[in-house]
């Protein structure tokens, strides 16, 4: 039977440490619903300051447009949820090596999400694109891939472990807050449908992030991941949830597609097989259980 430690502060100085190193569920909901709550506020602060007088049609097809556009609120978010991990001393649980070793079978996960990634590269038009917009997609990507899993597979889910859930249930509640997370691009005007396949289809993929974290053994590599899926998805299709003018080979952007349905089937499928609970909240309290 495989032990690990938590990992987990010892210290808490101020009732805002304590009150988040209790841990649990709710407080992972909470979290999650802080960010995005502050996320539309300075989006919408953003869309009437810098970002006025960029169209839809601008947001890829422009360096500002990218960068400005879309970029910048998540730039703050991944800033301001940095800040918010430093004020808990929780750079150690969130960015060092995970308190339970993933097993063989994980790798899966990182497969089905390079296969795509890699597909999506070949299909691009390139030559719809100028050098300087395709280093601003994927910057966006760098930005959207840290602020999201910093806050869905980093505070979250040590929210989650430190209420003493399982890791089959930070799992499953850490996806579903992922995939809950798109719910917001309603306010965007993002039609309903479009909006309930894609909180599906990010609660598939939120998992899959979660047994590559599992796997390699640090969130790094998730950030990685999720930052090139993002972009690639951008330049071979044009846009988000939608295919433009400057959309790639139709074929192999559908077959990359197919993916979007695997994902969530295998979410589903796996929970059976991911074991093990980390407690503890001290060093001298550290306690693991068997790992998956």
């Amino acid at each position: 039977m495989d032990t690990a430690p938590a990992h987990h502060s010892a210290i808490e100085t101020n009732g805002w440490q304590r009150f988040w190193n209790r841990g649990g569920w709710w407080r992972a909901v909470l979290a999650v619903v802080l960010y995005l709550a502050v996320y539309e506020g300075l989006g919408w602060l953003n869309a009437h300051t810098l970002a006025r007088g960029i169209t839809a049609d601008e947001l890829f097809a422009t360096p500002r447009g990218a960068i400005v556009g879309v970029a910048l609120p998540i730039i703050v978010m991944g800033l301001l949820t940095v800040v918010f991990v430093r004020t808990l001393g929780w750079g150690r649980e969130v960015f060092g090596r995970q308190p339970l070793p993933g097993r063989g079978w994980m790798w899966i996960a990182v497969v089905l999400l390079l296969v795509p990634i890699v597909i999506r590269l070949i299909a691009t038009n390139w030559s719809s694109y100028s050098v300087s917009v395709v280093f601003a997609v994927l910057f966006l990507g760098l930005c959207i891939g840290f602020a999201e899993e910093l806050i869905a597979r980093g505070v979250a889910v040590n929210l989650l472990r430190r209420g003493h859930h399982t890791e089959r249930t930070a799992a499953l509640l850490s996806s579903l807050l992922f995939g809950l997370m798109h719910a917001s691009n309603a306010i965007g005007g993002a039609a309903l449908p479009t909006v309930a396949v894609t909180v599906v289809y990010t609660f598939g993929i939120g998992m899959m992030f979660f047994l590559s974290m599992r796997v390699t053994g640090s969130i790094v590599p998730a950030m990685l991941l999720h930052a090139a899926t993002d972009p690639t998805t951008i330049l071979a299709t044009g846009g988000i949830d939608t295919t433009a003018a400057t959309a790639g080979d139709a074929g192999l952007i559908g077959f990359a597609g197919i993916f979007n349905f695997v994902y969530p089937v295998l979410a589903l499928l796996v929970l059976f097989f991911i074991k093990g609970r980390v407690s503890g909240r001290a060093p001298e309290a550290q306690s693991a259980g068997a790992a998956a």
